[in-house]
């Protein structure tokens, strides 16, 4: 953690996530990219034109109430809020909640270092929970996750999920199957 104090870290973030929902409020929501929006893009530019509001975000981010708030090659990092909506019959934030953060910001990290062409999915996804969220103590989490290694067949990354004032919640890992893209052009072959 940097030398920002929690209230001021808080802060921080708050004011980069309005930034980062107003620009996605004005672009065209979430949904799913045309393929005609991302052909040619690398994964890099693909994240970065989503972050600027000129292709839609995941609908699982306004589900679930969190956001992606910075992209670069090898990394991204997601802001959420966890809230009653991501309670568990117990009363405390579901572990499915971490998960998907967790599971965004590996799966975008490994996303960025994608050359035209090349996609990927998630083999395995293994997360350790190390700590119930308190909403009231941390009304934001980030989760930031990186790559490790990205081979022509499998990339790695790992992340962590952790309050304002450096507490620690979570971290993950993943292996995603790296593969070249099927184009399907009009007529239906594929290339």
């Amino acid at each position: 953690m940097n030398a920002m104090t929690t209230p001021a870290t808080l802060d921080a973030w708050l004011a980069e996530e309005a930034a980062v929902v107003a620009r996605l409020n004005a672009g065209p929501g979430p949904g799913v990219a045309r393929p005609e929006q991302v052909t040619g893009l690398t994964g890099l530019e693909l994240m970065q034109a989503m972050l600027r509001g000129d292709l839609p975000y995941a609908a699982i981010a306004k589900t679930l109430d969190f956001t992606i708030v910075e992209v670069s090659e090898g990394r991204a990092v997601f802001q959420g809020t966890p809230g009653p909506a991501h309670l568990n019959p117990m009363g405390t934030i579901h572990g499915g909640w971490y998960a998907t953060l967790l599971d965004s910001a590996l799966g975008c990290a490994v996303h960025t270092m994608m050359p035209v062409g090349r996609g990927y999915t998630t083999a395995e996804l293994g997360v350790n929970l190390v700590r119930a969220i308190n909403p009231a103590k941390a009304p934001r989490v980030r989760v930031e996750g990186k790559v490790i290694h990205c081979g022509r067949q499998l990339a790695t990354a790992e992340a962590r999920l952790y309050g304002p004032d450096g507490t620690l919640y979570a971290h993950g890992t993943t292996t995603c199957l790296v593969f070249d893209m099927q184009h399907k052009p009009v007529g239906g072959a594929t290339t």
